[in-house]
């Protein structure tokens, strides 16, 4: 007898990540008694489904009740549990702020507009803009240019970038730099947002010309993040 429960839950384990459009991954988006067993079935195991909205993708991850059992041991906090150093971790709090802080005010700007534009009253609600739509390139010369003396310099840069790469943080192609799928799945918009938009990060990525807002796009109790960067 089939259990597409058993099998989601394995795909998510071997894939790591699904797409949002996924059979599987949609009847769990949006069947209640579906995501119900889900998440208990994931609970049992100290796991949880990470998804959020504005992601093309869903995941699973530590439940927050296992984070500290996890990562805090013989009085040594790890950051996290993919094997990078300090500065890949800050390359990718960079990159993050200059890829998924752009790209959630252009959703939910763009949510905004369509729902105003929307002529019928009793119209079906229109999906979330995707990624693709919205999300923009970096360039790495630039990166290294903006940051490089702070990060390690061109070769230690590039080095991480091939590592968040391999994690699936971020796509590489042409020297330019774009969205992974566990980007915006895997750090917690809602806790991260405000350190850098009312941060020192903040302001140094405004001095560099970069497109990021002055306040948080969607409100801070927005429920779609579930998932920290220590639990990547």
């Amino acid at each position: 007898m089939s259990d597409p429960i058993a099998t989601l839950i394995a795909r998510l384990l071997a894939h790591r990540v699904l797409p949002r459009q996924d059979p599987l991954a949609r009847r769990a988006l949006t069947d209640d008694r579906f995501r119900h067993e889900l998440d208990q079935r994931l609970q049992s195991s100290g796991l949880a489904l990470l998804e959020n909205p504005y992601a093309d993708h869903v995941s699973v991850a530590l439940a927050n009740e296992q984070v500290s059992q996890v990562f805090g041991h013989d009085d040594v906090w790890q950051t996290n549990n993919q094997g990078m150093k300090r500065d890949a971790i800050a390359l990718l709090t960079v990159l993050w702020a200059l890829i998924i802080l752009p790209k959630r005010q252009r959703q939910h700007t763009r949510r905004k507009r369509e729902e105003l534009d929307q002529a019928d009253l009793f119209g079906a609600e229109k999906p979330m803009p995707s990624g693709n739509e919205v999300s923009g390139a970096l360039s790495e010369e630039a990166l290294v240019a903006d940051f490089g003396h702070v990060l390690g310099g061109k070769g230690r840069i590039n080095m991480n970038l091939g590592q968040l790469a391999r994690l699936g943080f971020i796509k590489r192609y042409n020297h330019q730099i774009s969205e992974g799928p566990l980007l915006d799945l895997a750090l917690d918009y809602s806790k991260l947002a405000p350190r850098i938009i009312d941060g020192a990060l903040g302001d140094v990525l405004r001095d560099l010309g970069a497109d990021i807002p002055d306040e948080m796009p969607v409100p801070a109790s927005d429920e779609d993040d579930t998932m920290d960067e220590e639990n990547a």
